[in-house]
């Protein structure tokens, strides 16, 4: 199975919000991210709209011609602009004003009803449904249950963490939640914190399909150019699994 790789450009708005400029246009990145091999293209529209605008989704739902998967919190505002502009895929996240990115998973078993009632109203709008959890085994079961069709693993601890036995514990989380998903027959995917190094263990993963990368591409761009960054990630997810032989 070939790794799929979504690349977030929401760090290019954030660029352009810090002059209150036009420029750089993440929807123009995300024409460039895709010509260069990218298989879809995720937003994260926040309440406070720090980056991502509105006028971002609405031309981006036009232009992009792979994949448009919009991050969201579980509110009624988020609820209206899904329905309004209808991406492929809608990732329901946590979301908190003061901090600097998403800093955990989604608390599923917690807000099971109220997580549902939102994943059975998107669904019913033809949006394709994942939740973004922690590697664990109980968040895996109640994304299962509130009917969710994927998840996104978040991967934040594994890639901060500060020694080989943490980062080993880390992974073995991550693949064991890859796992229970598989089974219940839930589709899995990963983001935050990624980057060109310390994804290769996660590409060994047979049960992950699909890669959200932002800050780590975004980051190499400034250095080599868009086209560079995204075809340097492309490769290293196609070919995942020819070390091994699969």
């Amino acid at each position: 199975m070939r790794k799929r790789l979504g690349v977030n450009v929401d760090h290019v708005a954030t660029l352009r919000q810090a002059r209150g400029t036009r420029y750089p246009d993440p929807v123009e990145a995300a024409a460039l991210c895709e010509a260069a091999g990218a298989d879809q293209i995720t937003i994260h529209l926040r309440e406070d709209r720090r980056h991502i605008q509105e006028r971002d989704l609405r031309i981006m739902r036009q232009t992009v011609a792979t994949r448009l998967n919009l991050e969201m919190a579980t509110t009624q505002d988020m609820l209206k602009l899904a329905y309004e502009h209808k991406p492929d895929t809608v990732t329901l996240v946590p979301e908190r004003r003061e901090e600097l990115t998403t800093e955990g998973g989604l608390d599923v078993a917690l807000q099971k009803e109220a997580i549902k009632r939102y994943v059975r109203s998107l669904q019913e709008a033809d949006i394709y449904v994942s939740l973004f959890i922690d590697p664990d085994l109980d968040q895996v079961r109640a994304a299962h249950k509130v009917d969710a069709q994927a998840i996104e693993i978040h991967t934040g601890k594994y890639c901060e963490a500060r020694d080989a036995k943490e980062r080993s514990h880390e992974l073995a989380r991550i693949i064991d939640a890859s796992k229970a998903a598989s089974k219940l027959g839930v589709k899995v995917f990963a983001g935050h914190g990624l980057n060109y190094h310390n994804i290769h263990p996660l590409l060994e993963i047979d049960e992950m399909e699909e890669f959200n990368i932002g800050h780590a591409i975004m980051a190499r761009a400034v250095m080599v150019g868009m086209d560079r960054a995204v075809r340097d990630m492309v490769e290293l997810l196609r070919t995942a699994g020819t070390r091994s032989g699969r």
